[in-house]
């Protein structure tokens, strides 16, 4: 699935990468490398004017992890929308979420790897 990125998202999405918050890190370094059950991840990713913060393309799995500023966010709600008629999934988590509980983070990723919807 490669498309042709803009180049301020391209550049925004690199940003972001190098200014991750502690959540998202944390979260990198347990899903970065295959480590989880042999999917691969990105981060960061640009794809159709938004930018994810990890995904699965293989398993069409978004991960994102929220801040404050995402509560009762509406246009979280339109761009989860669109990636589902896109045949992806999503997951939220709040960063205290993945900061204080990050093997049931993971557990719960794994899970809908794992839940191929057959």
């Amino acid at each position: 699935m490669h498309r042709k990125v803009p180049d301020p998202h391209r550049h925004f999405a690199r940003t972001m990468r190098a200014d991750a918050t502690v959540a998202e890190n944390l979260l990198w370094q347990a899903v970065r490398n295959r480590q989880l059950e042999g999917f691969k991840f990105k981060r960061q990713v640009p794809l159709d004017g938004y930018i994810l913060d990890f995904v699965c393309f293989e398993a069409r799995l978004i991960v994102e992890v929220d801040g404050s500023q995402h509560a009762e966010n509406s246009r979280d709600l339109v761009r989860d929308a669109f990636f589902r008629g896109q045949g992806f999934r999503i997951l939220r988590f709040w960063n205290d979420e993945v900061v204080q509980n990050l093997d049931a983070v993971c557990l719960a990723i794994l899970a809908e790897l794992k839940n191929t919807g057959e």
